[in-house]
């Protein structure tokens, strides 16, 4: 049996996990990382802070060449209620940016983050599958699915929602779920999209397509599981004419690439995001519907805080487990995630409310967001970089 030693072993190798292990190295500590890259059609929109933490880790170099930039946000009401809201556009010129962040394939960010693992002295990579957890006083144990162990001081899991890390840790969730399907398609289309991300607003959920490099776009469309079922099973063909038709051929001819995705809307939190020398990044901390880009960006804020405060340990020699970085951590992330969380279900309860006072105020607020000027731009920098979270990763500042 081979027994491998790391001071943090990161449970997990999607886009979270594959930074953590990043950030951590970068920072001097030595680091196990244990999974399988994963990656899917879908893409990721990095928002400015997001993209500043990966320029200071090296990754953004590596794959900027295949992102878009979001340069304007608008949102359309396409609902058929007696409350409608105005349009409402989002310029990055407003607030002095070149664009609000950036859409990358989901393979490209996971492609350019797997080079910058293979690249960092202090870490390891191990293609396995973690089995059992055994929970210490001062250090976990790590068994893989080739009989290998890791010791290690800290374990970080970025294990996504069904979580091994979580369960090990004796950590407990609590959501809902909503009666929405997301499907998510990508798109070639006849117009430029001039670097502009549309959402239209409906009676089911967004519809939201967010520019990708050359007459290409991605499409995340909410919709009632009936109606999801339905446009599930229409050919290329009459998906391409359904998608024309729900974006009011703002794109022109459009034609679906191959790859499509459909899951149920839930959203998941743990109750601590940190316990015995466990903390959870990523869907295993918190998952949330795919509205507003805020997935890896929060995700992407999670690292950067546990490598601050494992870089900081270890600098002063102390225990990058014990109880006063996981408390840190778990007191540093819980007022971002769960204001994130309750901020996405207020926006997608009032599209699916049918009470007039909630139309009415949902079109008040989007009114004034379009006629005041301090309160759309005091959004959109909140948006681009919370000032609430702003861990040293997301300043550019090296650990």
């Amino acid at each position: 049996m081979q027994r491998i030693s790391a001071d943090v072993t990161v449970i997990g190798a999607g886009p979270a996990g594959l930074a953590a292990a990043v950030a951590l190295a970068a920072a001097g500590v030595s680091v196990a990382l244990v999974g399988s890259p994963t990656s899917d059609h879908r893409t990721t929109a990095l928002l400015g802070a997001s993209v500043t933490a990966l320029e200071t880790l090296g990754v953004w170099q590596r794959c900027r060449d295949e992102a878009a930039p979001l340069k304007v946000m608008r949102i359309i009401d396409g609902t058929r209620r007696l409350w409608r809201a105005p349009e409402v556009r989002f310029s990055c010129d407003e607030i002095g940016l070149d664009a609000f962040g950036w859409n990358i394939e989901n393979r490209a960010l996971v492609a350019a983050l797997a080079a910058a693992v293979q690249e960092c002295s202090a870490a390891r990579w191990l293609r396995g599958h973690a089995l059992a957890i055994d929970l210490g006083v001062d250090s976990v144990d790590v068994r893989l699915d080739d009989e290998s162990v890791i010791s290690t001081r800290l374990l970080v899991g970025a294990d996504g929602r069904r979580s091994i890390c979580r369960t090990a840790a004796g950590i407990e969730t609590e959501g809902w779920s909503y009666p929405q399907v997301a499907m998510t398609y990508n798109l070639t289309h006849s117009r430029p999209h001039s670097g502009i991300s549309t959402e239209f607003h409906t009676e089911h959920g967004p519809f939201t397509l967010v520019p990708l490099p050359g007459h290409r776009s991605s499409l995340v469309w909410v919709a009632a599981p009936d109606e999801a079922r339905r446009v599930g099973a229409l050919d290329e063909q009459a998906l391409a004419e359904e998608i024309e038709r729900h974006s009011h051929s703002i794109l022109g001819k459009v034609t679906v690439e191959p790859g499509r995705g459909a899951f149920p809307l839930a959203a998941e939190t743990a109750r601590n995001f940190a316990a015995h020398r466990v903390v959870l990044v990523g869907e295993a901390a918190h998952a949330m519907p795919p509205i507003g880009a805020q997935g890896f960006n929060l995700s992407l804020r999670d690292v950067a805080t546990a490598a601050e405060l494992v870089a900081q340990a270890h600098r002063h020699r102390g225990d990058p487990g014990g109880r006063a970085v996981t408390e840190a951590y778990d007191a540093a992330r819980r007022g971002d995630a769960m204001s994130r969380k309750m901020a996405i279900d207020l926006l997608n309860r009032s599209l699916l409310s049918d009470l007039l006072a909630v139309q009415g105020l949902r079109g008040l607020g989007l009114y004034l967001l379009d006629r005041v000027g301090p309160l759309r731009r005091a959004l959109m920098r909140e948006g681009v970089a919370p000032a609430a979270s702003a861990p040293r990763l997301m300043r550019g500042e090296i650990l």
